[in-house]
């Protein structure tokens, strides 16, 4: 596949360093001279500078025979631009836009987006898709991510396992015996920064990020059975009123009407909008970092403490003073994935990174094949794939057990008229069944021959 990214950003990057890993013909523009050629020293990719919406730079970066162009530039007008000039003069077939402003998001603007008027397919929203994820983890506490799948049906969940775990040490084949009618499958373990895709003699052990797969009806049981019992927050103070913190908190006086959140934003003017915007969350303006103004919003009081300003630094140090002072879970936005390391001895609870979120949304549009829903997890390492079962697939009309499935490929669960099956040994695939795999990121070209349509493939 040839594809054009427009920004050599954090996110353009990131979509670049996977689409090239599986061979894809990429180029990347970007304005920055200095970008562009970090990205050419480090990744197998084209990389031009110039203005992602030019006609002329994107004639010499293929435009005319492209087909897909993907613009995650800083700015939504030149990614809109973009995508206009790459369908009107190059007729590219698939066009991607990050749109950040909340203002062409709204319902009553969505024919802008139209091949009508502005033949843009996807429109990529990060601060939607961040928002929500913080929500999810906020509604799950004790996981540090939380993934969902088949129309909300089925949950993938990672948990780190501490030493009260009381599984730790068992053969994950033990736990089907252990909890037979528990909808659940360990899909992944990451151990020592190292993810790998566990055989059923595999155990858990002290310190592992584990991944499940769950009926969503089984999640808060399985957690349990994990060692997690949190209660979900009902005080939470948001460090940030920017579009993220603004919408988290726009969302729970919508839906949680019982949970009390404070609103801790530094800019005096971002601060009374804030205020304006929200009906039952206080609002204050001042430093988050401040001993004093914690104490006021009775930090050692708070269950939850979200960090989501653009500033990851204070993120951080908010979330590890929050802790000091009492408060029981923390949770912080990052940028940069350097910090990610120091999340858990830092003990921060979770952590987001937006960069993969968005990441991962784009990457189920560039997927072949049956693919209904994709994320990636583990900064990359993994990705996790809802994809429809076809007659000509490789899985259908046998036990899974006399399925050729490659090393570093797990199914997890299978939909089959609203009903979820964990799947055992004997289980069977049906074509039009909706199954949720975990896939090694070097496995991922197998899954999407698994699914796709045409027999050739097989």
């Amino acid at each position: 596949m040839k594809v054009i990214i427009c920004g050599a950003g954090q996110v353009g990057y990131g979509i670049a360093r996977q689409l090239a890993a599986e061979n894809n013909d990429v180029t990347v523009i970007d304005r920055s001279a200095q970008l562009v050629q970090s990205i050419s020293d480090t990744l197998d990719v084209r990389a031009i500078v110039g203005h992602g919406a030019h006609p002329d730079v994107l004639e010499k970066a293929g435009a005319q025979d492209a087909d897909m162009i993907i613009a995650v530039t800083f700015y939504d007008e030149v990614n809109m631009t973009a995508c206009q000039v790459a369908h009107s003069l190059f007729r590219v077939p698939t066009k991607i836009a990050r749109i950040r402003s909340q203002s062409y998001l709204e319902p009553g603007f969505q024919d802008l987006f139209s091949q009508e008027n502005m033949a843009i397919d996807v429109i990529i929203s990060p601060e939607l898709e961040v928002g929500r994820a913080v929500l999810r983890r906020l509604a799950v506490p004790g996981a540090f991510d939380i993934l969902i799948f088949a129309e909300g049906k089925v949950q993938v969940v990672g948990v780190t396992v501490e030493e009260d775990c009381p599984i730790i040490n068992t053969p994950l084949r033990q736990l089907t015996d252990l909890f037979p009618d528990l909808k659940a499958r360990v899909v992944g373990i990451s151990r020592k920064g190292k993810l790998f895709v566990p055989r059923s003699d595999d155990q858990m052990l002290v310190g592992d990020e584990v991944y499940f797969v769950a009926d969503v009806r089984d999640v808060r049981r399985t957690l349990g059975i994990f060692g997690h019992e949190e209660q979900e927050a009902r005080r939470i103070v948001i460090l940030g009123a920017g579009n993220i913190g603004l919408y988290v908190a726009r969302q729970l006086e919508l839906n949680q009407p019982g949970t009390r959140v404070k609103v801790i934003e530094r800019d005096h003017d971002r601060a009374i909008f804030a205020a304006d915007q929200l009906k039952r969350t206080i609002v204050l303006q001042g430093d988050g970092l401040d001993p004093d103004l914690l104490e006021e919003v009775g930090i050692a009081d708070t269950e939850a403490l979200v960090a989501l300003t653009n500033d990851d630094q204070a993120n951080i140090l908010a979330c590890v003073l929050g802790k000091r002072d009492g408060c029981s879970r923390t949770m912080s936005l990052i940028n940069n994935q350097t910090y990610m390391p120091l999340m858990r001895p830092l003990g921060i609870d979770a952590f987001i990174n937006p960069r993969a979120t968005t990441v991962s949304n784009v990457l189920q549009h560039v997927r072949r094949g049956r693919i209904r829903g994709l994320q990636s997890v583990h900064d990359g390492d993994a990705e996790v794939i809802e994809a429809e079962a076809l007659e000509t697939s490789t899985l259908v009309g046998k036990p899974l057990r006399e399925v050729d499935l490659p090393e570093g490929i797990l199914v997890g669960s299978i939909s089959r008229d609203g009903e979820i099956i964990i799947p055992r040994g004997d289980t069977e695939i049906l074509a039009g069944d909706h199954v949720v795999l975990f896939a090694r990121s070097d496995q991922v070209k197998k899954v999407e021959r698994m699914f796709r349509v045409s027999l050739e493939f097989f």
